[in-house]
């Protein structure tokens, strides 16, 4: 039973420094753009053509081996 009057005040504690950094972070924008960055996954990068990609290879490529 005397454990409680640790376990108490503890957890209200806890609870209370999870809300403050949970306020922190939605103050700081950290939920506003859900779906960006699932999007942001999907697109694909610039795409190089196949001849660019040898012609760059060979330009430096240089004999040894």
């Amino acid at each position: 039973m005397d454990i409680l009057y640790l376990l108490i005040p503890l957890s209200l504690v806890f609870v209370a420094v999870i809300a403050v950094v949970f306020l922190w972070a939605v103050r700081s924008g950290q939920f506003e753009d859900m779906e960006g960055p699932a999007h942001r996954i999907l697109m694909d990068d610039e795409i190089i053509p196949p001849h660019e990609i040898t012609a760059n290879a060979k330009k430096t490529d240089n004999g040894v081996g």
